[in-house]
């Protein structure tokens, strides 16, 4: 090290070289430099890898909530922290593919959007930690129980069963004279079927006919539309999935069309011109899985971090929508509201 700074010095014409007492402090100064930038070096090589699987496109809605938790709890994107996202753009298909790459990234953590997100990231490893944001890990067999899930998954859950039937009450009060409802749902996963098999059940208590109807693809929307209106129904219900988020400005498109009143299970949907909305604040879940990914990545275990539920729910109504189709909201029901748009 004093070798390299004699040279150093030597090269300046006013260099104290001829001074040895300052080769030694002036070397301290050196190698600390060094070494620091060695240091960050080293360390920007290490960041922590964090790869987001999404079932949908590159508008993502709530993906700031969750850099926020993430900022909450020190690491900021591109800093000491990278990102890594994969977009299935709505093709269920492409998750598995997906899910490999982010492996061969050798990420640290997979946090994944969706149910079939979830399934599809452990079934491309076992080792890597899982953070969901929604899903039903217990359903899906991703988790012993919601307080040990004992493997490699888990994060935040959405049960469905225990929202179906509060939606379908909501639209009973808001239309009393309501005899017939459609549910309009995406068959495919038990998941969805349990929300589904939970919105019937709640039909028959309040003594409605229920329309089931079931969408595959998108396509369907349009032809399962014009049925729904054809058999004079009175209401419509939406079962959260992965698809029916996915289409939602259409899917309230259509029922604006045949003026016909519906609730939903995100606030997605009445942003966008849906009557109603109920559900969990999705921001807030992305937000909390950033504690899951903290806590991960410096050393806790999946296995022993309990599944959380829902903690913050929003009921919101769309009076434009109501004015548009004609519907009245009842006092009683707009004054439960958490949010009103006008």
């Amino acid at each position: 090290m004093k070798s390299f700074v004699s040279k150093l010095l030597s090269d300046n014409p006013k260099s104290p070289i001829k001074n040895p007492k300052w080769l030694g402090p002036l070397s301290l100064i050196l190698a600390v430099a060094l070494c620091g930038n060695l240091a960050q070096a080293q360390q920007f090589g290490k960041l922590p890898r964090i790869g987001v699987l999404f079932i949908g496109d590159r508008d993502q809605p709530h993906l700031e909530a969750f850099k926020q938790g993430l900022r909450e709890r020190g690491y900021v994107e591109g800093k000491n922290l990278v990102l890594v996202y994969r977009y299935a753009e709505g093709q269920q298909d492409r998750l598995a593919a997906l899910a490999a790459e982010l492996v061969r990234e050798k990420v640290d953590v997979i946090v994944t959007t969706a149910s079939v997100s979830a399934l599809a990231a452990r079934k491309a490893t076992q080792t890597i930690p899982i953070v969901m944001t929604s899903g039903n890990p217990l359903e899906l067999g991703l988790a012993k129980s919601l307080a040990h899930p004992g493997g490699t998954v888990t994060g935040l859950t959405v049960m469905l069963s225990d929202l179906s039937g509060k939606r379908l009450e909501i639209l009973k009060e808001t239309l009393p004279k309501m005899t017939r409802v459609a549910v309009l749902w995406a068959p495919g996963d038990r998941e969805t079927a349990i929300g589904f098999d939970e919105t019937a059940a709640a039909a028959k208590a309040f003594s409605l006919r229920l329309h089931a109807a079931p969408i595959h693809t998108a396509d369907d929307l349009t032809q399962v539309f014009a049925g729904i209106a054809n058999a004079n129904n009175d209401g419509l219900a939406v079962v959260l999935s992965p698809l029916t988020t996915l289409h939602s400005k259409r899917i309230v498109e259509l029922a604006a069309k045949y003026r016909l009143p519906g609730i939903y299970p995100t606030r997605q949907f009445t942003d966008e011109g849906g009557l109603m909305a109920y559900g969990p604040l999705i921001g807030d879940l992305y937000r909390r899985a950033a504690v899951y990914v903290d806590k991960i990545l410096k050393g806790a275990k999946p296995a022993d971090l309990p599944v959380e539920q829902p903690m913050k729910f929003e009921f919101i109504v769309n009076l434009k929508t109501a004015k548009q189709i004609g519907v009245t909201v009842p006092p009683n029901v707009l004054v439960r509201a958490d949010r009103v748009i006008r």
